[in-house]
């Protein structure tokens, strides 16, 4: 069980190039996104997707990673 004193872990995207004046948030697991175009949406999503799915074959917890292991999981994602 988890004690609620531990610290949490979440990724953040926030897009900033939204001229539609369409919300788009976007909520799972370890992750939070807020704004952009469609398109800055969707390539959010589909990272931290991918993120977590890479995640996940490690048996990690984001709280787990060291920075260089985050770094380089999160260059992954990102590549097309």
């Amino acid at each position: 069980m988890k004690n609620n004193q531990d610290p949490q872990a979440m990724l953040l995207g926030v897009g900033l190039d939204n001229s539609d004046g369409h919300k788009r948030i976007t909520r799972g697991d370890n992750f939070y996104l807020a704004g952009g175009s469609e398109e800055t949406h969707e390539r959010m999503t589909e990272t931290v997707i991918k993120f977590n799915e890479k995640l996940a074959r490690k048996g990690k917890d984001l709280r787990e990673l060291s920075r260089e292991e985050f770094t380089d999981m999160m260059r992954e994602a990102q590549d097309k």
